[in-house]
């Protein structure tokens, strides 16, 4: 593979938290100089490619793949059209992590489930069903996610106290052992149940 498709790569499944040039190095091998060289000639090719979707943001040392500004009325679309209006499993869990356990990191979700959670995080930002929560004060400072107030109207609650209680497994203590986010989803589940028999 080429350094160019590693690098590109690295910054599609870094999500909306990004990559470093370190981060990239590390992951690849690569040095300094080669990296940036990579990431100028990756802007380079999605700013003269009309039919691409995508261009390269950097903030300050992190890059990351964003969607160019003449998609967003598609997208836009795409997100409060009626047909996709339905959750995939993988965000319902995703969802069901961070309603329990906010606010809480990317990172945290991840480690809950077992499994990469970047682009889910991302649809669910896309979809208001969760929101930016502020950043942990900690090395990399990484971005907090929490529920929304559109998440409430979603799913016909008044607060997030009426959320079902956790099965015992999976309390704040002891949710880091649990069988990644089943649990989680479960109480969740118990939720949208609950919301379906009143419509």
């Amino acid at each position: 593979m080429s350094p160019l498709a590693q690098i590109e790569s690295l910054l599609f499944v870094s999500g909306d938290e990004g990559i470093t040039v370190a981060d990239l190095a590390a992951a690849t091998g690569l040095m300094r100089p080669a990296i940036l060289a990579s990431l100028e000639k990756l802007a380079q090719k999605y700013a003269a490619d009309a039919d691409s979707a995508l261009e390269l943001m950097v903030n300050d040392t992190t890059y990351r793949l964003v969607t160019k500004e003449a998609t967003a009325d598609v997208i836009k679309h795409y997100f409060e059209n009626p047909l996709s209006t339905s959750l995939s499993p993988a965000s319902l869990e995703v969802l069901a992590i961070i309603a329990y356990r906010q606010p809480i990191t990317r990172i945290e979700v991840d480690e809950i489930r077992g499994v990469q959670s970047a682009s889910t995080v991302q649809k669910l930002v896309l979809r208001r069903l969760i929101e930016d929560a502020g950043r942990l004060d900690e090395p990399g400072r990484p971005k907090l996610y929490r529920t929304s107030a559109y998440f409430l109207d979603y799913f016909g609650l008044e607060k997030l106290a009426d959320l079902p209680p956790l099965p015992a497994a999976a309390t704040p203590s002891t949710s880091d052992e649990a069988d990644g986010g089943d649990l989680f989803l479960q109480a969740f589940n118990e939720q949208l149940n609950q919301s379906g028999d009143e419509t």
